[in-house]
């Protein structure tokens, strides 16, 4: 999922004494730089007058636009060969313990120990190249959620301004991380503002069948291979 960057650029780009959005702490490991700068709630925040209770997934706004899925599957793709070879190094520690589960009872003790060490050592590269890969991923999908963001944001103001809202509220946390309890599918602006962007951007969908048109994201990382299991010598 996307980290804390939409929920605080948001707050801060429509003011927070009009939109009350989640401000959830970011998960361990979350790069600072997924949480940039944005102009002054003073300087940003529109005048509304509306009585309207509105909603918006801004996750779902930024992913499902075609810029947001264009960017994304170049993302996804950049990070192929990284994916590529994490699941060699899964593989090859896979292999080595295999090995010494099957020959641990013909291996003499310096041998068993010398080949434990080798996988311990392998492992702990696959966990730090592992960590790396995800955060680097997460840091370059955030700057891709921020450069959307920042242009969507006058549109949305115009939007709710237009359309007679006096509050707007972020769904893409549910609750209680997020601040919205229930709502109803009447109350989401979602889509239209999805519509509205795309219409401004002048960014073509995603052709039938590439990796854009499925799901928005919900996990800011690339799928990480599964470690191999653990097999214990015997003692």
């Amino acid at each position: 999922m996307i980290k804390k960057f939409a929920r605080v650029t948001v707050a801060t780009v429509f003011g927070l004494s009009l939109f009350a959005l989640a401000q959830t702490k970011p998960a361990a490991g979350t790069s600072p730089a997924a949480t940039p700068d944005a102009p002054s709630a003073a300087t940003a925040a529109p005048k509304v007058s509306g009585t309207k209770v509105g909603t918006i997934n801004i996750e779902q706004a930024i992913f499902a636009s075609n810029e947001g899925r264009r960017d994304f599957e170049a993302l996804t793709k950049k990070f192929e060969p990284k994916q590529s070879e994490l699941k060699g190094l899964a593989d090859e520690i896979d292999s080595l313990k295999k090995q010494l589960s099957a020959q641990q009872d013909k291996l003499n003790e310096e041998s068993r120990d010398k080949l434990v060490k080798q996988i311990e050592v392998k492992q702990k590269s696959f966990d730090r190249a592992t960590q790396d890969a995800q955060e680097d991923f997460q840091s370059q999908q955030g700057e891709i959620g921020n450069k959307i963001l920042t242009k969507m944001a006058p549109l949305l103001q115009k939007y709710v301004v237009d359309n007679g809202y006096g509050l707007l509220l972020d769904t893409s946390q549910p609750w209680p991380r997020g601040p919205v309890i229930v709502s109803g599918p009447a109350m989401d602006i979602t889509q239209p503002i999805v519509e509205a962007y795309n219409a401004q951007s002048g960014v073509a969908a995603p052709a039938a069948g590439s990796t854009a048109t499925k799901a928005v994201p919900k996990a800011a990382a690339p799928a990480k291979p599964a470690a191999p299991k653990s097999t214990p010598p015997k003692q």
